[in-house]
């Protein structure tokens, strides 16, 4: 569902308080005008446009009330205040509200990718069918059934590759790895589960009260089934995923600053949001896959650019959770392989020995296995041959590697590493992390790794 561009649909956001607000919208103003006495005496819009928000309210606090239902709740009841009231109902004041009250009641979520997501795309839609081109396009006009089908489709289409534009830096940006086809998966799957997914289960639910909704549950699942198969087909399609190692914040910054820009504005100078995009483009396309990846603990090691489109990796860890990160941090989409079955490494029940290629410059890494001990002058004799030492065992001062001793100790006051060989720089996750209760170095300071000569590197004798 992820690489298909389809996980908003595993959320209870926008599409389905949407479709229980509309739902609610509808069913009232229906019933409310079988009562003649009632409808010509009420606005019965606004009496079912108060009855879609009380229920749009409701179906948020019974799902649990998390943020992307809380704002897609307060998009629709702003929604149909302005319908009420005879505004436009899309417009960037029902953003800004909906973002300041969130902000003032949840700062922290500023930050998280949900908030991030969430926003990016209902401005990317209100910013697009606000435009002159796309009001022009959607302009009712004298036409048949099957064009205004035809352009309405198109219409989906457009807005579905607008948003997964405005949704790919973000989603680079915390989970490096991206559907490209997820527009065109969108066309057959929103219609799917607005249409026929969801009512099928409010009706299954609903005969269910008299024992006969066995029907509706069955034509509910093969709904998600055939759902399922689209998200298999999409995601298995060539180029699907774009996958990439950690993206800086300075292209961050600049991919958010230049849609925004193209958002708000509304003459030809949006189009200088194009400057910023361009330029996060080109950072974009600086980074590098990190060459050895750490994590916290020491446990688990992964090894880029070795085996082809594998990602050796210390263990083969049961976790999948610890394999796709692995993954997700090298930018790489592919299997992974433990070190013990590369041909180039030498391991033994306690370390692997191994040499990496790297521009020219041999680099000789020696990383821990397991936790038994080990005799230290042996140990001091490895460390020594190596240019860095990888164990989740404190190790002894007599191990001295030429380059770098990633120990215990160290991950300590770092936690996770990412080691660019190339440029002999580390990146930690220490640095990100700020001044939070729930983790915090042991010391202040951060040890740092010594530069290695090139002669040295290349010269040094073999394990």
């Amino acid at each position: 569902m992820r690489d298909a561009g389809l996980t908003h649909l595993l959320s209870v956001s926008g599409l389905h308080v949407s479709a229980v607000v509309a739902a609610g919208y509808f069913v009232a103003i229906r019933l409310l005008a079988l009562w003649p006495w009632l409808a010509l005496r009420v606005r019965l819009p606004l009496v079912a446009a108060g009855t879609g928000a009380l229920v749009g309210i409701g179906y948020t606090l019974l799902t649990g009330a998390e943020l992307p239902t809380i704002r897609s709740c307060i998009g629709a009841v702003l929604v149909l205040a302005a319908l009420a009231m005879g505004r436009d109902p899309l417009s960037m004041r029902m953003v800004t509200i909906a973002g300041f009250l969130v902000v003032l009641f949840w700062p922290e979520a500023v930050v998280g990718p949900s908030f991030q997501m969430s926003f990016a795309a209902v401005i990317a839609i209100v910013a697009l069918h606000g435009s002159v081109g796309m009001r022009s396009f959607n302009a009712p006009r004298e036409e048949g059934w099957l064009a205004k089908g035809a352009r309405n489709l198109f219409g989906l289409l457009i807005t579905g590759v607008v948003i997964e534009l405005a949704l790919m830096p973000i989603v680079l940006f915390h989970f490096h790895r991206a559907g490209v086809y997820g527009a065109l998966a969108n066309v057959v799957a929103i219609p799917l589960t607005t249409l026929a997914s969801m009512p099928l289960i409010a009706l299954a639910l609903l005969f269910d009260l008299v024992g006969i909704g066995a029907p509706f549950w069955w034509l509910a699942g093969k709904s998600l089934e055939l759902l399922l198969a689209l998200a298999h087909w999409v995601a298995a399609m060539p180029g699907a995923v774009t996958a990439m190692p950690g993206m800086g914040r300075g292209a961050f910054a600049l991919f958010v600053a230049g849609g925004l820009w193209l958002a708000l504005w509304q003459s030809r100078i949006r189009l200088l949001g194009l400057v910023p995009v361009a330029a996060g483009l080109i950072l974009l396309s600086q980074v590098r896959t990190p060459d050895l990846l750490v994590s916290s603990d020491g446990k688990h090691v992964g090894i880029t650019r070795v085996a082809g489109e594998d990602l050796l990796v210390l263990r083969d860890s049961r976790s999948g959770y610890t394999r796709d990160n692995l993954l997700e941090s090298a930018g790489m989409s592919g299997a992974t392989r433990t070190i013990a079955e590369w041909p180039g490494a030498n391991c033994n029940a306690d370390f692997c020995a191994l040499k990496l290629e790297r521009r020219g410059r041999s680099w000789r890494l020696l990383i821990g296995r397991g936790t038994d001990f080990v005799p230290e002058r042996a140990l001091a004799a490895a460390c020594d041959r190596a240019d860095i030492v990888i164990a989740g065992r404190y190790l002894p001062g007599s191990c001295r590697p030429r380059w770098l001793k990633v120990d215990r100790r160290m991950l300590d006051q770092t936690g996770g590493l990412k080691i660019d060989l190339v440029q002999q720089k580390l990146a930690t996750v220490a640095e990100d992390q700020g001044q939070h209760g729930w983790w915090k170095p042991r010391q202040a300071n951060q040890p740092s790794a010594k530069a290695l000569p090139a002669e040295e590197a290349s010269s040094a004798p073999d394990q």
